[in-house]
């Protein structure tokens, strides 16, 4: 699937730790290894301007951000190591991200929206009758 992103991967570790990990651990996790470009942040100063950078620990907090082709955070996830990420959802809050920037605002995606999925018509229509033009899947 393509999504026409750039995927970018920053931690505390030195590029040499990143060249093992990806021999050692992550080329037997994903076939080929990790597809994109592994940062190094060391002394994290990336980090802090993401608010993610742990001073105590000296380690970049895992943390996920969405941004789009004009610099702005839409969207940012940030999790402690013993909890992993969802990479399903993330595809689909890029596609919805896209959906909307395509539409120039025009349409909203609900919780849960997948492409092929209506969308919401953003307008005065729209307020106070979402309940009425949406009807969410549940799921257990």
């Amino acid at each position: 699937m393509k999504l026409g992103v750039q995927v970018l991967a920053v931690s505390t570790d030195s590029r040499f730790v990143h060249k093992i990990w990806q021999a050692e651990e992550l080329s037997k996790m994903v076939e080929g290894g990790v597809p994109f470009p592994m940062l190094s942040d060391a002394g994290g100063r990336i980090g802090r301007v993401y608010g993610v950078y742990d001073e105590a620990g000296g380690v970049d907090v895992r943390g996920r951000f969405l941004i789009d082709p004009d610099g702005v955070i839409q969207a940012m996830e940030v999790l402690t190591p013993p909890v992993g990420r969802n990479f399903s959802e993330m595809v689909r809050q890029v596609q919805a991200y896209q959906h909307v920037r395509r539409t120039k605002g025009a349409e909203a995606t609900p919780a849960g929206w997948r492409p092929g999925e209506p969308a919401l018509q953003v307008g005065e229509d729209l307020v106070g009758r979402v309940w009425q033009v949406w009807k969410p899947k549940v799921e257990a």
